[in-house]
């Protein structure tokens, strides 16, 4: 880990209030090789060592040899087990856990693009095999990662968008493979709570970045940081119209966990911290004002690079702020804590 991460692991451990509630939990985790998952992962595993919790966390992915190596890990909390979200063979799968926390998911645009079958497929499919899980093995509490984008074309922002409203995506475009299926899968996750009483509630997740982003993730945020670093010019091949919030890694993980252990069953719960809420073209222009003053903010209009639809999400944050989770970092620190761990990052691979 860079030491800005490895500074965010330990600032999440002094800070975070539930940890009593997690003792002697029993964790199912997918997505633990994601940005997200990792994080969430690497804040247990801290919690663990640090108060001695006793948690046992289970985590399926696809590769095992890459989560091995990106988490570092020498921790016997922890197993690791081969698992294909398109495949229903939980054979393999511990025959209790008290918490599921389903994180995985396809991320990119430029996949959702290329493999709309595959991605709708495998966020309905995965997630009907662990709903069905949980029902077998009756399961404390499951939570399931959602997207702000299953929220589809919402073009008024004058009021935030509580978790009762939806706009409009269009089935017949292989880009709302990614939100038609998120949709899918929340209304999946009510009715199983409606029909067969799985204790499962739902976070909406606005876009996440920080410390543990990898130096070739190419989404917005850090091809802007990575613009910053360089010292070249930020082009964008959109307007930059598109607007929503942010949360730093932390600040989710945190989320996840007070919506896991506090939040209500068959409910689904905004993530954000509102005060991020900017257009991509502003985000642009704090990021040069910020941090490399010196480089342009150009717009050239590119087709094909699979980029959500043009929308407005403000998402309104009271109710998980009833639970009693509200975010710790701003906009301007989150740039500031990537573009440290981008470098850090950069500095380590250089000298090896």
């Amino acid at each position: 880990m860079t030491p800005t991460l490895t500074s965010d692991i330990a600032q999440f451990c002094q800070t975070f209030q539930l940890r009593e509630q997690l003792r002697n939990r029993h964790f199912l985790i997918t997505g633990a090789s994601g940005l997200i998952g990792s994080t969430l992962v690497r804040c247990l595993m801290a919690l663990n060592q640090s108060f001695q919790l006793g948690l046992k966390l289970t985590c399926p992915v696809r590769d095992i040899a890459k989560a091995t190596a990106q988490l570092h890990l020498n921790d016997e909390t922890i197993c690791l087990l081969p698992y294909d979200l398109s495949q229903n063979d939980l054979h393999h799968f511990p025959q209790q856990v008290d918490y599921i926390v389903h994180l995985a998911s396809p991320t990119t645009s430029k996949y959702f693009i290329e493999h709309p079958v595959e991605t709708f497929r495998s966020i309905v499919e995965g997630t009907t095999n662990l709903l069905e899980y949980a029902r077998q093995t009756k399961t404390e509490r499951f939570l399931y990662a959602s997207s702000m984008e299953m929220y589809g074309t919402i073009l008024n922002d004058s009021q935030s968008l509580t978790e009762d409203v939806q706009g409009y995506i269009n089935p017949l475009a292989a880009r709302s493979s990614y939100s038609m299926g998120k949709r899918a899968a929340e209304c999946l996750c009510y009715n199983y709570f409606n029909e067969y009483h799985i204790p499962v509630s739902i976070a909406r997740l606005a876009q996440t970045f920080g410390a543990g982003v990898s130096s070739s993730d190419h989404r917005v945020y850090a091809q802007f940081a990575r613009c910053a670093i360089s010292n070249q010019d930020i082009v964008l091949h959109t307007r930059g119209t598109l607007s929503h919030p942010y949360c730093y890694t932390t600040d989710a993980v945190s989320a996840l966990l007070y919506i896991l252990l506090r939040g209500e069953a068959g409910r689904a719960y905004n993530v954000a911290n509102p005060d991020t809420y900017i257009s991509i073209r502003d985000l642009a222009l704090l990021v040069r004002s910020s941090f490399a003053p010196k480089i342009k903010v150009k717009i050239e209009m590119e087709e094909g690079h699979g980029y959500s639809p043009t929308t407005k999400h403000r998402l309104d944050t009271s109710e998980i702020e009833k639970i009693g989770w509200k975010p710790q970092y701003g906009l301007s620190d989150m740039f500031l804590r990537l573009i440290s761990h981008l470098r850090q990052s950069e500095n380590t691979l250089n000298q090896t």
